[in-house]
């Protein structure tokens, strides 16, 4: 399957469920308190992360989507600080505030990286509560494109049941993170995503990939689900939908270092490419391939497009090549946001020689991203004369994408460069031979904005024209 990454900032999901802060407590142990036999911890950083639903939303936002929020918390220090740093990352936060109630805080104390203790500050919330909840709910449906349901189990979604049915109705897609063993309050959703605990749990224990096909089809059938993702950890994850060949998905890790969080990591990428637009399919390979990028870094994270896009061309060997200008400014975002040097040159290369070789080697070593433009064959024509090129854009372009020094290669129909160059912006402009920086071709527009222009040397008695020359005079030799 050829996966694709879609335009993220159309994406507008309601995420509704369980909010929570995830607070540290970072410091030094060097002591055994005098008072009872347990370490003492000079507290020296206070750290506060949003969980639960909260962390659903700021996945969606760092990925460019537009997350609104909808959650329980009490009216306390713990909710300022989480509606703090969510609106900071861009989440539009709705919290419902119950007073006397506390925020649901899970506050962890870590020495020498090592978490000591664990002190939950929670009360479940009422019936009437979540009911609060279900009102404002229904209400920001309109101006929503998919429903995120995330569920701890701690009393916001008592009221699941009718959000569910009120979304469909609205022929709204709902995606719902499930907890617990009564998947019963889900029924009728679009979209159930369980790991295989949770999915064992309901079902009983699995054995063999038919019988998991077999079971995961029955709940389908059982909850009136369009879908079944089955996220299984090292094998990947599996898609059942009714009438349909079941789908696996294999893990995209290649090292795993925490698997904190990944599963928000799934569900808000998959909710935010169905709100683009994206197939399911699709959505649920990108799914994929966010949580084999989360589960390489510590702690709670998230993972934005570039690093997403990035992710999906390598994954289709398309990382580097032959480009087109669409894709070639993709790539370019992708490498400027990983803070890469661009270096930008072009040229006909007709017939690549060792000329050519040394040049493109010199010319990337100016930065850390090769950009080569070449004319395309009417241009060269132009420039060069009738019988020129000798050999065609496509093949010229496949030979020189095969060189180490070259990133990407791109063609342009223009006798010079310059609309290309202005959409590139190149952070180095280089050319080769006897030139001045004056007299290089959209110089002056790269130092406008702060580029530069540097000349490279070029190898002896070693040119294009005079090999084709060469082999002209041998030809006409008896």
């Amino acid at each position: 399957m050829k996966v694709s990454l879609p335009d993220f900032a159309q994406a507008q999901v309601l995420v509704v469920g369980d909010v929570m802060l995830d607070r540290y407590w970072h410091g030094g142990a060097s002591r055994i308190s005098p008072e009872a036999p347990v370490p003492v911890v000079g507290v020296r950083q206070q750290e506060d992360r949003p969980g639960g639903a909260a962390n659903v939303a700021l996945n969606i936002a760092a990925l460019g989507g537009k997350a609104r929020l909808l959650g329980l918390t009490g009216a306390d220090e713990a909710e300022q600080a989480l509606q703090q740093r969510l609106q900071a990352a861009g989440v539009d936060c709705e919290f419902v505030q119950v007073p006397g109630h506390p925020t649901i805080t899970k506050l962890r104390v870590v020495a020498q990286q090592q978490q000591l203790l664990r002190l939950d500050f929670e009360q479940r919330f009422s019936v009437e509560d979540s009911a609060s909840l279900l009102q404002q709910a229904q209400q920001a449906l309109s101006s929503s494109k998919v429903v995120l349901v995330s569920d701890y189990d701690k009393g916001a979604l008592q009221h699941l049941p009718q959000l569910i049915a009120a979304a469909r109705a609205q022929q709204l897609p709902v995606v719902c993170d499930p907890k617990g063993r009564d998947f019963s309050k889900y029924r009728g959703a679009t979209l159930l995503t369980p790991n295989m605990s949770e999915f064992e749990g309901v079902v009983g224990p699995v054995k063999s990939e038919q019988e998991l096909k077999a079971k995961a089809e029955a709940l389908v059938q059982q909850l009136e689900l369009d879908a079944l993702l089955i996220t299984r950890s090292e094998k990947g994850m599996t898609l059942i939908r009714p009438g349909q060949a079941e789908l696996h998905f294999p893990a995209q890790a290649q090292e795993v270092y925490d698997v904190t969080g990944a599963g928000d990591t799934v569900i808000s990428t998959l909710a935010s490419a169905l709100a683009a637009g994206t197939s399911l399919e699709q959505a649920v390979a990108l799914a994929n391939i966010a949580a084999g990028l989360v589960v390489a870094k510590l702690g709670t994270a998230t993972v934005s497009a570039p690093e997403l896009r990035r992710a999906v061309k390598r994954q289709q060997g398309s990382e580097r090549g032959v480009v087109s200008e669409e894709q070639l400014l993709i790539a370019l975002e992708d490498a400027r946001a990983h803070g890469e040097k661009i270096v930008f040159t072009n040229g006909c290369f007709d017939i690549l020689h060792a000329g050519h070789v040394t040049y493109l080697e010199d010319a990337r070593a100016q930065g850390d991203r090769l950009v080569l433009a070449i004319n395309d064959d009417d241009s060269v024509r132009r420039l060069k004369g009738a019988g020129r090129p000798v050999n065609p854009v496509d093949r010229r372009m496949a030979v020189l994408a095969g060189l180490v020094a070259v990133d990407w290669v791109v063609s342009f129909s223009e006798d010079t460069p310059e609309r290309l160059l202005a959409k590139v912006r190149p952070d180095v402009l280089v050319k080769g031979g006897d030139y001045s920086e004056a007299q290089v071709v959209g110089g002056e527009f790269v130092k406008s904005y702060g580029g530069e222009v540097r000349v490279l040397s070029h190898v002896e008695n070693v040119s294009t024209t005079a090999i084709v020359n060469k082999i002209q005079a041998n030809k006409e030799q008896p």
